[in-house]
């Protein structure tokens, strides 16, 4: 954990980075938050993880975040905490309000704002680099998510739900279904090879449009790959020639295997091999 955290515009000690029962975030979920990877001691894609930061403020009418002071903040965190390897997590919330109400608090409280930041372990980085060489598995369930996933809102429970049901059954990931068509992870999006094509979900209210995501469809056209942003069947998955997850922690993670059934040959397909290549070396380039 952090030694220190950076709370309401201050850095303080992680012992002392209280919040008030009274949080609307504690209360309500009535908060956003933005997880930026660190490696080697820098932040990878930080403008862009604040510029979502932002809209998401916007998005829930939370005051601005100011994105420079942020990135400030970012640095200096991971300078006072020694970070190398690890991630940097930010969440604002509407702030402290009593008596508790459900419609938008009236008066002047400021909002919450914490950034604190969290090592990976050796452990947990080199299970990290054997599911990318190998690839995971991962199962369907309903979706049960409210019509605004795009903004990046602490609300998380049917995504924890979901979580719970892929470690209970053995798998990686839980792969949401809503209307007939496999959407996105519980946490990270999801992209599919269909006849030699890059086919992901397109960028609505019904996904969070990843900033990884953006990155790895960025990749794939630099590379000539045809991507398609539109819809993946669940009847479809049968004949995919590969599937694979993007996230800011997972990188670019194959699939192998769905609800026990294997993708493809069963193992990580080249297209996959090709974006996880220049995912790292856009990580290379910022040492």
């Amino acid at each position: 954990m952090s030694s220190t955290v950076y709370l309401n515009g201050e850095f303080v000690p992680y012992e002392r980075a209280l919040i008030s029962v009274e949080d609307r975030a504690f209360l309500f979920a009535d908060g956003i938050y933005e997880v930026v990877r660190v490696y080697g001691g820098r932040p990878f894609d930080l403008e862009p993880h604040l510029a979502r930061l932002s809209r998401s403020a916007g998005e829930l009418r939370l005051p601005e975040p100011d994105g420079e002071h942020l990135a400030a903040v970012t640095r200096e965190l991971i300078r006072r905490n020694g970070l190398d390897e690890g991630t940097v997590y930010f969440q604002i919330t509407r702030g402290v309000h009593a008596p508790r109400a459900h419609a938008f608090p009236t008066g002047t409280a400021a909002p919450t704002v914490v950034v604190l930041t969290h090592p990976l372990s050796p452990e947990a980085l080199a299970a990290g680099e054997q599911h990318r060489r190998e690839g995971v598995a991962a199962i369907t369930v309903p979706e049960q998510r409210w019509a605004r996933c795009d903004i990046k809102s602490v609300s998380l429970l049917p995504n924890v739900l979901a979580k719970q049901q892929a470690v209970e059954r053995g798998a990686y990931e839980a792969l949401f279904v809503r209307d007939g068509f496999v959407i996105e992870g519980s946490s990270s999006n999801l992209f599919a090879v269909l006849d030699g094509e890059v086919v992901t979900y397109p960028a609505c209210n019904y996904i969070l449009n990843g900033i990884a995501r953006q990155r790895v469809i960025r990749n794939a056209r630099e590379l000539g790959y045809t991507v398609r942003e539109q819809g993946i069947p669940l009847g479809a998955l049968d004949r995919c020639q590969e599937l694979f997850l993007t996230s800011t922690t997972s990188e670019v993670m194959p699939i192998v295997a769905v609800d026990g059934k294997p993708v493809g040959s069963g193992a990580v397909g080249p297209v996959a091999r090709a974006l996880q290549a220049a995912y790292r070396d856009a990580v290379r380039a910022l040492r």
